[in-house]
């Protein structure tokens, strides 16, 4: 770019045959403004005049019209006026009013945070304008501090409405998305969508940056500037500026935040809640006009700018923006210090306008143009492939087994949701194929920790561990049952098997043979076996092999099966013998009763005391039992001795 704008062609030219142009403003990516004269009412306009480079470019064009028709449909002095648009030739253009001073982008460059007093007197009138395009349904869809026209008269206007369009046709394309990134809503970085919120949320980036000094968001790159709009939230300005009020705090607050549906719904919400906090704070917007005396002037402190026309005092009034020095000596000395420096500033000016705007086309429309990845969790492959469709990006199926996602379902992409990808570029759709199948090989008699390691492997979660004493040896596997989801009815997997991962298993683990306690005591028996987990109670029976008081056995466990730790069981003691009937021998010969005695299981000890009488001698034939202990007809244990006493008097 020329430095010198006088050896721009355009100047000194007339255009439709009544603009004079006599010199160039700025320069931006879709068009140059200038300052000329209308000849017809001999006053001073700025012209717009769009590049020759675009004038083939029927978007372009539409664009540049749209803008003419949008800010020529708004009649509120917070709006720069459109006058006129026309063609001359090959040149498109509109007439604007023309105004002299700075934008609000110079001002925060030059001061960097703006006093409470500033920041609300430029609110209140970018709102009020903003309200007005909004009840007109017009989205103006560019709103940033460059937009913000600061008069050096002291009039705050917003203009450059190239982009702005209905709220009924909200959708913002590649080509169209030519807003700053700094002041992107995250709906139009991840949807391409806009709507009068959208310009809410820009509204809140700029009053964090006019009580901070700064932009919330920072990177090198733009995208990475438009990632956080989509994935942070903006913080509170008081975080960099202490001395900001909680209700300003609030108010950035809400209009930033992420979702649209949670933003004031359009400019006059805002506003309305931007009074509020005037009234709380009792800072209220100053006017910054400068009339002569006797003029008249439309007092806007409604938000239907329809205040009744008041006459101000006779004298030149100017009012103060700030504490300090008001706002139109400010601008006054500001416009002055830049006459002073001269065409070089002016060149530097244009050089940054024209950046910004390449900037924003580059990104907007151009090569670097991006869209994000939407969420596609949850949907069909159909839908997911329609919905990434629609964001200009090519679906592209891939099944991957899932155990969390049911069949059929998408599970994400790849590149993953909120990548920022060139259009066209094919995202990778991965839908769940359900879970793989285990195949499980026999697990029987493998120890417990090498089983629960290989099930684990196979994603089949070990849901109960039950222990048994059995003939395997301890911590060895016994059974394996599978229940695969969504079945109430186990497999056995003892001998290997093929299940669906996400299973649940139940494991049967030895203890080991339950301890014998056959032939020990009762007490010993039962101390043995409850300190393996057992319960035990006892009960006893006769018993001619086992000795008194010795386990005979352990029962059998109810209903068959092997015994598990905490279960009881019975243990049977030994009484003994049954006892018998002792035979009464009593009068029998001393053999008879012998022979019938230990017939019956006792031993005898013939009570003979006679010497000459030898036991076992020829004449237990002869004499005969007079008396015997224990008395016959009594029960004694078989092995019991019993006594006999015969009488020694043979048998007459």
């Amino acid at each position: 770019m020329n430095a010198n704008p006088q050896t721009d062609p355009l100047i000194g030219r007339l255009v439709d045959g009544r603009y004079r142009v006599r010199g160039r403003i700025a320069r931006g990516g879709m068009a140059t403004v200038y300052v000329a004269t209308d000849l017809r009412l001999e006053r001073r306009v700025a012209l717009k005049v769009m590049h020759g480079h675009l004038s083939d470019d029927t978007v372009f064009q539409n664009r540049f019209i749209q803008e003419a028709r949008s800010a020529a449909r708004l009649a509120d002095p917070h709006v720069v006026n459109v006058f006129d648009q026309g063609q001359d030739g090959e040149m498109a253009y509109l007439v604007m009013e023309y105004l002299p001073g700075i934008t609000l982008r110079e001002l925060l460059r030059e001061q960097k945070r703006l006093t409470l007093p500033q920041t609300i007197t430029i609110m209140d009138a970018i709102l009020s304008g903003l309200s007005a395009a909004h009840r007109a349904g017009i989205v103006h869809r560019d709103v940033k501090p460059e937009n913000v026209l600061l008069a050096e008269d002291g009039r705050i206007k917003i203009g450059d409405f190239g982009l702005a369009r209905a709220t009924s046709a909200n959708t913002a394309t590649g080509q169209m998305l030519l807003g700053t990134i700094a002041y992107l809503a995250p709906e139009l970085v991840t949807r391409g969508t806009a709507d009068a919120r959208s310009d809410i949320y820009a509204l809140g980036i700029m009053l964090y940056e006019m009580l901070s000094g700064e932009q919330p968001y920072k990177g090198e790159q733009p995208m990475q500037i438009a990632y956080q709009h989509a994935t942070h939230s903006v913080p509170r300005p008081s975080v960099k500026n202490a001395g900001v009020p909680e209700q300003l705090d609030e108010l950035v607050l809400w209009a930033t935040e992420r979702s649209p549906e949670d933003r004031p719904t359009d400019a006059r919400e805002m506003l309305e809640r931007l009074r509020e906090i005037e009234k709380d704070l009792g800072v209220f917007p100053q006017v910054v006009r400068s009339t002569p005396a006797g003029a008249t002037v439309v007092v806007d402190d409604s938000l239907d700018s329809d205040e009744v026309t008041r006459v101000m005092p006779g004298t030149f009034t100017a009012p103060s923006v700030t504490t300090e020095i008001d706002n139109a000596t400010r601008l006054r000395r500001r416009s002055h210090r830049n006459s002073v420096k001269g065409g070089w500033l002016l060149a530097v000016v244009l050089v940054l306008a024209a950046a910004a705007g390449g900037l924003g086309w580059w990104f907007g429309s151009g090569p670097g143009s991006l869209v994000a990845v939407p969420a596609v969790e949850g949907m069909s492959f159909d839908s997911a492939q329609s919905l990434l469709a629609d964001s200009a990006l090519v679906a592209r199926r891939s099944d991957v087994h899932s155990l969390e996602v049911p069949a059929g379902e998408a599970i994400g992409t790849k590149p993953g949701t909120g990548t920022f990808l060139d259009r066209d570029t094919t995202v990778t759709v991965e839908i769940s194929a359900g879970p793989a199948t285990a195949d499980l090989p026999k697990l029987q008699d493998r120890t417990s920790a090498e089983v629960e390691t290989l099930l684990k492997d196979n994603s089949i979660q070990v849901s109960t561990t039950k222990k048994y004493f059995t003939s395997f040896a301890a911590d060895r596997i016994v059974r394996v049952y599978v229940t695969q989801a969504g079945s109430a009815e186990p497999v056995e997997c003892t001998d290997g098997c093929s299940v669906p991962q996400g299973s649940t298993a139940e494991l049967r683990v030895s203890l080991g043979p339950l301890p014998d306690v056959t032939g020990k005591t009762g007490d010993e028996a039962t101390d043995i076996l409850e300190k393996a987990g057992m319960r035990v109670e006892e009960d006893r029976e006769y018993s001619s092999s086992v000795a008194d008081d010795l386990v005979i056995r352990v029962e059998d466990r109810p209903g068959g099966g092997s015994w598990q730790q905490g279960e009881t069981l019975t243990i049977v003691v030994s009484n003994g013998p049954q006892p018998v009937e002792v035979p009464n021998v009593v009068g029998e010969t001393v053999r008879t009763a012998v022979d019938r005695l230990q017939a019956a299981g006792f031993k005898v000890n013939p009570n003979i005391e006679d010497a000459e009488i030898p036991l076992g001698g020829r004449y237990w034939d002869v004499y005969r039992v007079r008396s015997m202990t224990p008395d016959g007809g009594s029960l004694q244990r078989p092995g019991t001795t019993i006594s006999l006493t015969p009488q020694f008097q043979p048998f007459g």
